[in-house]
């Protein structure tokens, strides 16, 4: 029995450190070209990428992966909230950039008649062909983005989307610090895109109030996972897993260049990249609601510790190098 046990635990352990080194330049594939299609000519663009200047203020990342259903009722309300605010503000300018997770359903043609609507200029969708995961589909969007600001947002339209000035207005406060700022530049030349800065937003304020609606066993499991990810990313951030997270263009930058894992874990990823890079953090409460059909579920949790894992073991042993 003994000896089961220690072949059993000397296999998982040599499973983790394999795993991990294959993983070792998973994020080397990021620089490979991205392409977007326009619904009009069917021709496929290349994508612009997160090492070129900003062209647009705001840019915001929706991974879509069988979006057909929720899809378009997220997509209705983030447009008429941009088109709102850009009738008020002739210099707000925005994209939103659709990246679809190999979806088997009807997305893709969602996408494009919201694209032929909004034009090409306004909305875009990257294929990814198949399914890599959240992760994945996130760093996609964020690599071959157009704004000065960053913010990834899920499908379904759980937080709602003029939540997003809450987090702008942070980050635009944090950037104007003296630290962050050269006393001899005018204001003209600022821009905040060039400022590392990342706002996430939390449900952390609704637990245990009625807003929060969760399913009984994903509050279970959720207790259970953000203590794991107290051990694996340290403290910090209350709600890692809120898909409501704003960053600057030079934050994208560092981050989404190394980050390695594809799936639900990569937001505990952004932290511990976050903390590594020392880029300053933001927690802000921003308004949630459960919406029918989401993709976590109990199965999930396995391959959510498997992540942690991984990324403890590559970070830590110096498996994965981070590039700056």
């Amino acid at each position: 029995m003994v000896i089961t046990c220690l072949y059993a635990n000397f296999t998982f352990i040599s499973a983790v450190f394999f795993e991990a080194y294959r993983r070792k330049n998973n994020n080397a594939h990021v620089d490979a070209p991205a392409i977007f299609e326009d619904p009009n000519s069917l021709k496929q663009v290349p994508c612009p990428s997160i090492f070129d200047p900003a062209e647009k203020y705001l840019s915001l990342i929706v991974p879509a992966f069988n979006e057909e259903l929720r899809l378009p009722g997220a997509l209705d309300e983030t447009m008429n909230y941009l088109q709102q605010r850009a009738a008020k503000d002739k210099s707000f300018t925005y994209e939103v950039v659709i990246v679809d997770d190999g979806s088997v359903d009807g997305t893709k043609r969602v996408a494009f008649e919201f694209i032929k609507k909004y034009t090409v200029d306004n909305m875009r969708i990257i294929l990814l062909g198949r399914n890599h995961g959240k992760g994945e589909a996130i760093r996609k969007g964020m690599l071959h983005s157009r704004g000065e600001l960053l913010l990834m947002l899920d499908a379904d339209g759980a937080t709602k989307v003029n939540d997003v000035e809450k987090l702008e207005k942070q980050i635009h406060a944090v950037a104007k610090q003296d630290k962050f700022r050269d006393s001899s530049a005018d204001n003209s030349s600022f821009r905040i895109s060039d400022i590392p800065i990342a706002a996430f937003g939390s449900r952390a304020h609704l637990e245990g109030k009625a807003l929060a609606t969760r399913k009984w066993y994903r509050n279970f499991l959720m207790k259970g996972f953000h203590l794991v990810v107290l051990l694996a990313a340290g403290p910090g951030i209350r709600d890692t897993q809120c898909g409501f997270k704003m960053f600057t263009r030079a934050a994208a930058r560092k981050i989404f260049t190394n980050i390695r894992l594809n799936r639900w874990c990569f937001d505990v990823e952004v932290v511990y990249l976050c903390k590594w890079f020392k880029i300053p953090m933001l927690e802000i409460s921003v308004n949630w609601s459960e919406i029918p059909g989401s993709k976590v579920n109990l199965l999930s949790i396995p391959n959510m510790l498997w992540e942690l894992l991984l990324m403890s073991v590559g970070y830590r042993t110096g498996m994965w190098k981070i590039r700056s």
